[in-house]
């Protein structure tokens, strides 16, 4: 067995070099491992080194001899017993090795032929017999003798594991084989074939793909079972690199083939698309060069542009990355660079828009008319900041539209309410998927210009969030020395908004952080009194509604009872939203009976409004008179405007207790407890019996218990309740107040003003308390709204009760 061809694995081991006069080679050693055990081994053996190679027993070896020494060693072996020692040098490179650069395990080999090669070198097929050690060298010269020990191989039987071994090491050979391209078919062959394991074995470690000193340990092992588990953890090695090798080719095969097949295909459509009148792509990018030729940017943009396309023009247009970079592109040529809208400095136009949109507001319009001016003038001064503060529905929002109409600017407006992460206003950075400059830069592309009046809404509402402070972001924005140069992250080249006419609203400036707010030019805008509300109605509102339902101007008519009654009944605000919502309900009942052909009255009384609306919602804050002690009105400041609120007092047999409630809020009840202890220190000036306090539980109660109250501002009207209460003297008819007070009995300013006078103007009250130094805010407030009231101004809590308490003592 395990002979072959010469046509056959001898062209692998032997490169078909072997004589015609040899029709067969062994590969392997004829018979069983006995044979080898049995083969005689001289004491002493000529020695020939090998280089980069081990020979094993059974196995056949070409190898080629170029050394004096060893062609001295093969010629003499040759003519005589044919048996020489093989032994592996350490260092193949060194060509003359000494004793010790030779290990000490070799193989016994039989010299099978010598072959003369073409180019006048001599190769020897050897084949290996049996493993010997060498005792010592005993000669040097001509070549390398030495006295030996043979050795015996350990080869179990009958053991089923040695037999799985042997499975295990013939298939992953057969696997090396197949992953290999440089092992042939034949290889695979040859080991199928070979049924002794021993011989097996060694020929997998003879030729396997390992270096010098692996396979000298292999050879070294005695025990055939454990050289097989360690010939196996070596293949193993092997097969998956070979294996890692060849997903990595997969890969790079498949992407090259990917690619091949893509740039094919895009060749292919550019000629048919060439043929068809021009490529779609060429096409974009041509557009987008000529769109930005009237553009006018400076240098560096125009830089940075051209940059970029050309870098678009490099990509492969089925990339990902094509449509980000085309995105990016036509985003910078869209951007109004340097692109103004002429403004309109006729000033009474400005004045007549105005006063058209907006009924009342005079201190706005006068700073916009201020702002217009001075542009006029200068041509070329910075936008300011204006910051529109005040309740829900004054027409904050609406504000900035009739600025843009007034100057025949465009319009952009922005919603800053729950906008909690900094890129809706710098943008994201383009490398991140989906990404989009902010919302800034988005809206000035909408608008195409870059002096726009551009409208923050609720910038009061902005919130900050893990992903970034929106508030900080904005500082950049609002800040005209900084503005100018406004860096977006998407956009990547600075973008110039100091000619943008920002405009910020807000409901309150509690909640706007102290830097932002020191940006902004602060303009209260305070609600309407009824008869404001009343022309804005029939100027704006009515129109409006009409012209949104269908209806033509005369077709219902609303008289001026009809509108109060509606502000009264049906609204409590201080702007005009839920007036608007309300008038748009009759009307669309009145819609409805001309669309059903019913009769309806075509001027609306009293009756129809309450068939359209229902019954009255809200009972107006009216005076409720001064018939009982202990009952005082004051005056609050709401989100929805200014408000009157009553304050109760009741005694009852006690211990002096205190008594609060109404749902009031901390500093309410400390206007309280102060008001109570500045009673018990003053009340000798009261003609009151210290003792009393001691003696009654107080109980004081504020009406609409519903309602969360808090402030300081009703700290007068806590005093006049309870100093009412324990003198039995009545209040003042038709008297409200409101101010802060303090434990020494001072009385203190409090914001609101013009809200609460508004207030107590509806409830029908003719007098009101003021701290004296609340008399500067009378300045700013129209003389109509302070017409018919009467004010007091105090310095002192007896100040107060001298004005407000009666000498009539009540029941």
């Amino acid at each position: 067995m395990g002979k072959l061809k010469k046509s056959g694995l001898n062209d692998i081991f032997f490169g078909g070099m072997v004589k015609e006069d040899s029709d067969y080679i062994p590969i392997i050693a004829d018979g069983d491992d006995a044979d080898l055990k049995n083969i005689e081994v001289p004491d002493v053996l000529p020695v020939l080194p090998l280089r980069n190679t081990v020979l094993f027993p059974g196995v056949v070896l070409p190898i080629n001899v170029g050394r004096k020494k060893s062609l001295k060693l093969i010629q003499d072996v040759y003519k005589g017993s044919r048996l020489l020692g093989t032994i592996a040098q350490k260092d193949y490179t060194v060509d003359d090795p000494l004793k010790d650069e030779l290990y000490s395990v070799g193989t016994v080999a039989e010299i099978l032929k010598i072959l003369e090669m073409p180019d006048g070198s001599t190769s020897v097929i050897i084949q290996g017999k049996r493993r010997y050690a060498i005792r010592e060298f005993v000669a040097q010269e001509p070549y390398y003798k030495a006295s030996v020990e043979p050795l015996n191989d350990v080869s179990p039987h009958d053991d089923s594991e040695f037999n799985a071994i042997v499975g295990s090491l013939k298939d992953l050979s057969i696997k090396i084989a197949q992953f290999s391209a440089n092992v042939p078919p034949e290889a695979s062959f040859a080991v199928k074939n070979i049924e002794n394991s021993t011989f097996l074995i060694n020929f997998i470690c003879s030729n396997a793909d390992l270096n010098v000193e692996d396979k000298q340990n292999l050879l070294e092992i005695e025990n055939l079972k454990e050289r097989g588990i360690q010939a196996i953890s070596y293949l193993v090695k092997e097969v998956q690199m070979l294996e890692l090798k060849q997903d990595i080719q997969k890969k790079v095969k498949t992407d090259m083939d990917r690619q091949q097949r893509e740039f094919m295909l895009n060749q292919q459509m550019k000629t048919i698309q060439d043929e068809l009148g021009g490529n779609p792509i060429e096409q974009e990018i041509n557009e987008l060069k000529e769109k930005v030729k009237d553009k006018k940017w400076d240098e560096n943009v125009k830089k940075h542009f051209g940059k970029e396309v050309d870098k678009l023009h490099r990509l492969n247009p089925a990339a990902g990355e094509y449509s980000v970079q085309f995105s990016y592109c036509q985003t910078l040529a869209e951007l109004p660079w340097n692109e103004y809208t002429s403004d309109n400095f006729d000033l009474k136009h400005a004045s007549k828009i105005l006063d058209e949109d907006h009924y009342g507001l005079e201190k706005v319009k006068e700073r916009i008319l201020e702002h217009l001016a001075v542009l006029k003038l200068k041509k070329d001064m910075k936008a300011p900041i204006l910051c529109l503060y005040g309740p829900p529905g004054v027409g904050k929002t609406s504000l900035g539209k009739s600025i843009a109409r007034a100057l025949d600017r465009k319009f952009a407006r922005m919603s800053l309410g729950g906008l909690h992460d900094e890129s809706e206003i710098r943008g994201h950075r383009k490398t991140y998927i989906g990404a989009m400059p902010g919302r800034i830069i988005q809206n000035l592309k909408k608008v195409k210009t870059s002096n726009p009046v551009f409208i923050l809404d609720e910038i009061d509402k902005v919130s900050k969030h893990f992903h970034g402070d929106p508030a900080s972001a904005l500082l950049e924005v609002l800040d005209p020395e900084q503005n100018f140069e406004f860096h977006d992250n998407y956009v990547e080249v600075d973008f110039d908004l100091s000619k943008v006419m920002f405009i910020a609203t807000a409901n309150t400036l509690s909640t706007i952080a102290p830097p932002l707010r020191d940006r902004l030019e602060l303009i209260e805008v305070s609600g309407y009194l009824v008869e404001e509300k009343l022309e804005i109605a029939k100027r704006h509102l009515i129109p409006k509604q009409l012209e949104n339902h269908g209806l033509k101007k005369g077709e219902v008519v609303f008289t001026k009872a009809v509108i109060e009654r509606v502000i009264d009944g049906y609204t409590r605000e201080s702007g005009v939203r839920e007036l608007d919502k309300k008038l748009a309900k009759v009307i669309r009942r009145i819609a409805k009976k001309i669309a059903f052909e019913e009769p309806f009255n075509k001027k609306i009384t009293l009756e129809d409004i309450r068939e359209y609306l229902g019954v009255v919602e809200h009972s107006k804050g009216r005076y409720q008179g001064n018939e009982f002690a202990g009952v005082v009105t004051g005056l609050a400041w709401t989100a929805v405007g200014g408000e009157i609120l009553f304050v109760e007092t009741s005694l009852s047999k006690g211990k002096g207790n205190l008594t609060l409630t109404g749902n009031l809020g901390e500093v309410m009840k400390e206007s309280a407890m102060l008001a109570h202890e500045y009673l018990k220190s003053h009340a000798g000036e009261l003609d009151l019996d210290p003792e009393v306090f001691s003696e009654w539980n107080v109980h004081v109660h504020v009406p609409e218990g519903a309602i969360p109250k808090d402030g300081p501002s009703a700290g007068v009207t806590m005093v006049t309740s309870l100093a009412s209460a324990f003198t039995r003297r009545k209040v003042k008819k038709n008297l409200a107040m409101t101010g802060e007070i303090t434990l020494r009995g001072k009385v203190l300013p409090v914001g609101g003003i013009k809200e609460k006078i508004l207030a107590a103007k509806r409830a029908g009250i003719k007098e009101i308390i003021l701290s004296e130094e609340n008399k500067k805010n009378l300045e700013d407030i129209k003389e109509e709204y302070l017409k018919g009231i009467r004010f007091h101004f105090v310095n002192t809590i007896m100040d107060v009760l001298n004005i407000s308490l009666l000498d009539t003592r009540a029941d």
